[in-house]
Formats: C-alpha cells, structure tokens, sequence
C-alpha cells in the first residue's frame, strides 16, 4: 500500500501496564510527542484510546488512557500497536513514502529502488536494492513511492 493510501500510521506500542490506576508504558515510534498529548485520540484493532495525561519516563511515556481504568485492564493492553492519523505538516517527509520509489541522481541516473530505511545517529539511510546507502541529507525531492531524487557527493556510488 503507498503511502498515499494509508489514512493512519503505525505510531507506537503498549509495552506493560503501570502501577495500579491503569497507566501504560508506551513505546513511541515517532518523533511527535503531540502523539500521545492530553485529548489526543489513538487508534487500535480494539477500538480507540483517549490521552488523558503523559509522563516522559525512561526513553518512553507512561500514558493514562480514558479507556483504561485500572491495572488488570491494563495488562490487557500489552502489546497492542497504536495508530493515528497522519498530520498535515508541510515539508515533511514520512518514511513510508521513499519505499519502493526509485532513486535518481541530479543527472538523471537510476542508481536503484529504496527497500529500506535504516536508521542512523547523522542522518537516516535509503537502503537500495543494489546495497548502496544514501544519507536522507542528499534528497532533495520525493514523489511518494515513485521517486526519490538525491544529490549526493562525488565517488558515492564508486
């Protein structure tokens, strides 16, 4: 599915329950801490799931959800993946918008197709299918899933 297609992304994970009111351990898979801010609604396979407070803790948040009132629910919860719409946000680009999209040079070279993106503490990495690694620093346009054009620095593809 392209990412054009998708309505929600994948955002995070309950990880465990916390203590005995029903807060959770939540694993965010984005940068967007708004994800998981007071009103925010979630959603999952089990329906939604309204942000009533966050805690930062430990690499992670501890979430109280409107939805669950208490630790024996809570344990119900683990493991249960956490989507939510995508946010309209100009001059973002989203990851699952550079798979399967071809990758040019500013020559008009198809150096191959993006099959992953791996991620990297300088700057995360288009993996190709030819093995090359192009820092996301060198893109300078996208059309989701289609193509990618980079301008990289001499002797990359050598």
């Amino acid at each position: 599915m392209s990412a054009a297609e998708r309505d929600v992304l994948d955002v995070g994970q309950i990880m465990r329950a916390h203590g005995l009111k029903g807060q959770v351990s939540v694993d965010l898979w984005t940068d967007r801490k708004e994800r998981v801010a007071p009103g925010m609604v979630l959603l999952t396979e089990r329906g939604p799931l309204t942000v009533v407070e966050t805690i930062g803790h430990q690499q992670r948040f501890l979430v109280k959800f409107k939805e669950i009132p208490d630790r024996t629910v809570a344990d119900r919860w683990r493991g249960v993946v956490l989507r939510a719409e995508r946010l309209a946000l100009d001059g973002v680009l989203w990851i699952d918008q550079l798979f399967g999209a071809e990758v040019y040079t500013a020559d008009g070279i198809l150096r191959g197709r993006v099959v992953e993106v791996e991620e990297n503490p300088a700057s995360d990495l288009l993996v190709l299918d030819g093995g090359h690694l192009v820092p996301l620093t060198f893109v300078t346009s996208v059309v989701a899933n289609a193509r990618v054009d980079i301008d990289p620095p001499e002797g990359l593809f050598e």
